[in-house]
């Protein structure tokens, strides 16, 4: 196999789907033509990856209505439903992990967008009939997962478009941004299902609370995302175009030799892991916990307000990452994301709902630092790892040599870098690697 140094690899142009070349670093193609393309870009898979979390959160405001309607589910049943979204996407981010070196931006993020129709298409005929089968919604919540593995395949792509120093920058907004889907098919999910939108569509269903009864179309909540999916998907295709870093899976499964992708993997599941396993759970958490009270919370009415404080952390952290370093970002990440999850057991056994406020206070600080965290690790990960394998870790290698940046603070550094390896480049003369 060739040896392949580090810099972008050339390859030729295909189409319209790949650049002849892609040199961010230097600062005068950036100022000439990189910075436009590059945040065309960001844009463009920022708006898809929204609809990406949207679809894969989508479950988590379903699950608690499917009672309401006459769905017969067991408390353990509704929280593996909860959970199954989440499950496939974290086997479907390997997957993506190795999509952009082979296929590019354009097909990736185009084709993958167009997959969010297959859960959407599914949710909104399945919560029509109360007799669907429960493997049949577990399948389905399977296929919710799609929009949670994109992420795997969006983020590393953006990494490839900006200069280091504004990776930082580039992924908080990306990631941030993009989490807000979370927050938004929570907040509009209670909204959407409570008239005839999409009524020619389907029929209504009664959904009862108590001694109260109302009606409710309830695959509006996936309805709604169709022609949105498709006008994202077909400007995707339009617009992208691919940055030429090309390898093969073997070629990337080099990733999994090197000690600093599992110490961010363990960080990003501490961080992330934290975000998207309680923001698919936190509706069924707050009716578990809370609803056997007279005056029990809506689930609805809180749910959405903690994936959008820990987007908004995320988006805020992204500089401030760049500024600082990540190293001490994500120490602090940790500290308050251990603490936020301590206090919020002393509230999870009320005895009324005056406690709620204080569970609400310790969940919303788990969003916050876990956003803080997500923010702080994207910003480890291109200081770790060259271009292709930077990728990889932040979704498995071309022989790329790496050099230690100049003044950033690499992985888990802090507050200084640790020493730097010595290496031999191909040309014989030593050099530092992070």
């Amino acid at each position: 196999m060739t040896d392949i140094k580090d810099t972008l690899a050339m390859a030729p142009p295909r189409s319209r789907t790949w650049l002849d070349a892609w040199t961010p670093e230097d600062t005068a193609f950036w100022e000439r033509e990189g910075s436009a393309a590059a945040w065309r870009t960001l844009v463009i898979t920022t708006a898809s990856l929204v609809l990406a979390f949207a679809t894969w959160f989508m479950v988590s405001a379903l699950v608690v209505r499917l009672p309401g309607i006459g769905f017969q589910l067991t408390t353990t049943q509704a929280f593996w439903l909860a959970a199954m979204p989440g499950l496939a996407a974290g086997t479907l981010r390997i997957v993506h992990t190795f999509l952009v070196p082979m296929y590019g931006t354009r097909h990736v993020v185009s084709i993958s967008t167009l997959l969010l129709l297959v859960p959407c298409v599914g949710w909104a005929l399945a919560v029509q009939n109360t007799a669907t089968p429960y493997w049949v919604l577990m399948v389905l919540g399977l296929a919710a997962g799609f929009g949670g593995g994109n992420f795997s395949s969006f983020m590393p792509s953006t990494s490839l478009f900006f200069p280091k120093r504004m990776q930082g920058t580039a992924l908080g907004i990306q990631a941030g941004i993009g989490n807000l889907g979370v927050s938004l098919t929570q907040f509009v999910t209670p909204w959407i299902v409570g008239f005839a939108l999409l009524g020619a569509l389907g029929t209504s269903q009664t959904f009862t609370k108590g001694e109260s009864a109302s009606r409710m179309w309830l695959q509006n909540a996936a309805y709604w995302y169709i022609p949105l999916i498709v006008v994202f998907a077909v400007v995707g295709w339009l617009s992208l175009r691919s940055v030429p870093v090309r390898a093969n899976v073997r070629q990337q499964m080099d990733i999994f030799r090197d000690k600093h992708t599992w110490v961010m993997t363990s960080l990003y599941i501490m961080t992330f892991g934290s975000f998207s396993g309680f923001a698919a759970a936190f509706p069924l958490l707050i009716k578990e916990v809370y609803g056997g009270f007279p005056d029990a919370p809506d689930p609805l009415k809180y749910a959405f307000v903690g994936p959008l404080i820990g987007s908004l952390a995320r988006v805020a952290f992204g500089p401030v990452a760049d500024r600082l370093g990540g190293g001490i970002l994500t120490m602090v990440s940790g500290l308050g994301l251990l603490g936020g999850a301590v206090g919020v057991t002393f509230f999870t056994t009320p005895e009324s709902t005056a406690q709620f406020p204080y569970f609400l206070a310790f969940m919303l600080a788990v969003f916050f630092f876990s956003g803080m965290g997500n923010a702080s690790t994207f910003r480890q990960m291109p200081l770790c790892f060259p271009p292709r394998q930077a990728g990889g870790s932040s979704g498995g290698r071309q022989r790329w040599r790496r050099t230690a940046p100049s003044s950033s603070r690499c992985c888990w550094a802090w507050p200084s870098p640790a020493p730097a390896r010595r290496t031999r480049s191909s040309t014989g003369r030593p050099s530092s690697t992070c």
